[in-house]
């Protein structure tokens, strides 16, 4: 079992390219940023943490673009995977994203991770043309036309909600067909069965609570589609619980993310270094 560290980046505070440097230093696996394009002010949809319009912290009022800093972090390490937890594909262009994330790929030497979110908030989708009751099937579609311009010489998707006929797109992700895509959703059934059908594997929410019986359905949904292997599991964790990293190493997690404190650099780099100790990690 692998660990990483996820930053709910911001406009001020420590930059991701420091943050993720000293993670790398400190041994940790992958660093993982989140997506909010905008944040409307008048909202019908309710924060799955709050259930209200509130909103836990006003960092999602100044997430940063995850692959602008996603950039800066592959340009200062040579390591550490470069991941979204989560961002948003619906609200771009699938042909540029398309674009965006093989370039990534490419330049980093393959070290792309696609975590990806049907979006909570349906007023940030709405503003950006998702219908609602659709943000599943528009990303299920940006997904498919997206894999055909990384994996095929000619790509081309002819779907509800993206349409091109045959185009070339280079560069070419170094992974392919594609980078791995796990979606950050609640563990429900119906998540399950879109995960076994058109994505790597799950990451969890931060109010998943126990994720055991969870975890068990998703493999068995997983075979059930005649999925081959196992899913990726990424899970989110607050301090380490010896216990339960344990217990969910036995029961197929394949990486944990911790957070860090909201400081400066010498801060956060030593709580890594901290973290990485109380983990076993080597440097």
């Amino acid at each position: 079992m692998k660990y990483g560290i996820v930053q709910f980046t911001s406009d001020r505070g420590i930059a991701p390219a420091v943050a993720a440097k000293a993670a790398e230093q400190a041994g940790f696996h992958s660093f993982w940023v989140p997506e909010h394009t905008h944040i409307p002010v008048k909202r019908e949809a309710a924060h799955p943490g709050t259930g209200t319009e509130e909103l836990p912290d006003d960092r999602y009022l100044r997430t940063l673009d995850p692959w602008v800093a996603l950039s800066m972090v592959a340009a200062v390490t040579s390591r550490i995977r470069l991941a979204t937890a989560v961002a948003l594909p619906v609200e771009h262009d699938p042909i540029t994203l398309a674009k965006t994330i093989a370039t990534l790929d490419h330049l980093s030497g393959g070290r792309v991770s696609l975590g990806a979110g049907f979006g909570w908030n349906v007023d940030e989708l709405t503003h950006h043309g998702v219908p609602k009751g659709k943000r599943r099937t528009v990303l299920r579609e940006y997904l498919e036309a997206m894999q055909q311009l990384w994996s095929q010489e000619q790509g081309e998707y002819h779907g509800d909600f993206v349409e091109f006929g045959p185009s070339w797109a280079w560069p070419k992700p170094v992974q392919q067909p594609r980078p791995p895509v796990l979606i950050g959703a609640g563990g429900t059934e119906k998540t399950f069965a879109w995960i076994a059908r058109s994505a790597d594997g799950w990451i969890t929410t931060p109010t998943e609570g126990e994720i055991d019986d969870k975890v068990a359905l998703l493999k068995r949904t997983w075979k059930d589609a005649g999925r081959e292997g196992d899913p990726q599991i990424v899970a989110l964790s607050g301090k380490p619980d010896f216990d339960r990293l344990a217990r969910w190493e036995q029961l197929g997690v394949t990486e944990v993310l911790f957070g860090f404190p909201d400081e400066g650099a010498d801060t956060v780099a030593a709580y890594f270094h901290r973290l990485a100790g109380k983990l076993g990690l080597e440097e």
